[in-house]
């Protein structure tokens, strides 16, 4: 991909050619029967087409329920079935291999742009694949713009399943009308420090959950123009960098691992002094990987730390990490964080104890298969995120080990137990135990350790023959190891600690 590529995906026309196109999208959502308050399954990469239907969907008052596109065919069809999204909006190049979850429900198909040919090397046949099915595009042209708006309501996300299976994360009423855009506003002025003239960048899935969110916040941000590449290139996003002049940027760790490894003559090639903030999350940052991209880019990085079930909660800026190494910072838009002992007992600073947290700015929430999950999570009216930690005397929180079991690879949460649902299926396998370990530019790896059945030779080609149209490839193990037994506490709970701690023992963190 070269910058002229990327550059097919600058918003620098007005925001207001957008909002009236969007407009007309919108009316093409109600006309179809998606306006206020239902949900529409959105399946498709980083493309200017998904902006639009995202602007179209909060004028309209719509649900987007965000897949994704790495996503099996059953891990799709179990969302849509929870969310109750009777339409689907995708890239028409992919429905050839969602067919099945497609079946019964309306289809509008979006032709991906020449950027996303490129990007995917996406075949001509794919492109013009399906005629039959309605093009977006030809919906919004024929339809007439939206005259009343709705309130804005927030993307539903579903997470990785702890349970075996994705959890809908339902943001509920916020702000006047219930309307999200109060809050997208208040993190473009109070964390992401937009201003007239800035320029937003981001390479990361819009289909996660904090990529969507700061874009959001820059369309509603008077004054922001918004670039979004189709994939991460390290060298193309560079050149964009320069060749768009950008202010504001959105990278989690992985990528900056992978800008760290061009040449330094390739660094050196481009001109990146109008970055002024630049914002990570999504998984743990290595202490000596923010130092390196300190010492090139200078002290303008900020990390935060979220959950789609709660929103961003801190900010660490450049100056914090570099003294007060490991922080995830310090509390933001009037949000609070407890740290609570087993019994739910408020912890003195400086002690280890779960973290739970508020921010009202977001809303609360719940979820659309698990309530008790939601009833559990809850102390003291602040919700826990699966992490311990502790705090600091000014109040800065450091992160020291997941309680739940999860693994955070390339920003991604992946839930062991979803994993190990579905080899445990397979006629070879006794016995399975999926956890993470550490690898230097995904943060984590995924590792499964099987118990083989009797009478199998056992091999990694069967087990990953069995995965396939399964799993997503990203939730796929990249590392099986075959154990004669599983070690197992008294209980027969297998000791998953026990067979974790040989990866960690040597990487100098726990998350």
């Amino acid at each position: 991909m070269n910058p002229s590529t990327v550059a097919d995906f600058d918003i620098t026309v007005p925001l207001n050619h957008l909002e009236a196109r969007a407009e007309k999208a919108a009316g093409a959502l109600v006309e179809m029967g998606c306006g206020e308050d239902q949900p529409v399954a959105l399946i498709m990469r980083n493309d200017l087409a998904q902006l639009e239907i995202m602007r179209a969907a909060a004028q309209a008052g719509t649900v987007l329920v965000a897949l994704n596109w790495h996503g099996a065919a059953d891990e799709a069809q179990a969302i849509c079935e929870d969310s109750g999204a009777h339409t689907v909006i995708i890239h028409r190049d992919l429905i050839s291999g969602l067919e099945s979850v497609l079946a019964g429900r309306r289809v509008v198909a979006v032709t991906p742009g020449l950027a996303l040919q490129s990007a995917y090397a996406i075949s001509p046949t794919a492109v013009n694949s399906a005629p039959d099915i309605q093009e977006w595009a030809d919906l919004v042209d024929a339809a007439s713009p939206l005259v009343t708006r709705a309130a804005m309501r927030p993307l539903r996300r579903y997470t990785s399943g702890s349970t075996g299976r994705p959890k809908g994360v339902r943001r509920l009423a916020t702000g006047p009308r219930g309307d999200f855009t109060d809050a997208l506003k208040r993190i473009g002025t109070e964390m992401m420090r937009f201003r007239p003239g800035s320029h937003f960048f981001t390479a990361a899935p819009i289909y996660h959950s904090a990529p969507s969110t700061l874009i959001s916040s820059a369309l509603v941000s008077a004054g922001v123009s918004t670039l979004v590449a189709p994939k991460f290139e390290p060298e193309a996003f560079l050149a964009a960098i320069d060749a768009h002049k950008i202010t504001h940027i959105y990278l989690v760790p992985t990528m900056m691992s992978r800008l760290l490894k061009l040449p330094e003559a390739t660094r050196e090639r481009y001109d990146i002094s109008s970055v002024e903030f630049c914002i990570s999350t999504g998984s743990p940052w290595p202490h000596d990987l923010k130092r390196a991209m300190i010492d090139w880019w200078g002290p303008v990085f900020w990390e935060t730390y979220g959950a789609s079930e709660i929103g961003f909660m801190t900010m660490a800026s450049s100056q914090d990490a570099l003294e007060r190494p490991g922080t995830a910072g310090r509390m933001q838009m009037g949000g609070t964080v407890l740290i609570l002992d087993q019994d739910g007992n408020e912890l003195p600073r400086g002690e280890v104890g779960e973290i739970h947290a508020r921010m009202e700015v977001f809303g609360d929430f719940d979820y659309s298969n698990d309530p008790e999950s939601r009833k559990t999570a809850e102390k003291q009216g602040h919700i826990s995120v699966g992490d311990l930690g502790w705090l600091d005397d000014d109040g800065y929180l450091f992160i020291t080990d997941r309680k739940k079991d999860m693994i955070i690879s390339g920003g991604a949460n992946i839930f062991p137990a979803e994993i190990e649902a579905v080899l445990i299926q397979a006629p070879f396998v006794r016995d399975v135990a999926v956890f993470g370990a550490p690898d230097p530019e995904f943060g984590e790896r995924v590792v499964a350790a099987i118990e083989p059945a009797p009478d199998w030779t056992a091999n990694a080609g069967d087990v990953r023959a069995f995965m396939e149209g399964k799993l997503a490839r990203f939730k796929q193990p990249t590392l099986i190891d075959f154990h004669g037994a599983l070690p197992r506490e008294d209980s027969g709970k297998i000791f998953k600690a026990r067979l974790r701690e040989p990866y960690w023992e040597n990487a100098g963190r726990r998350v």
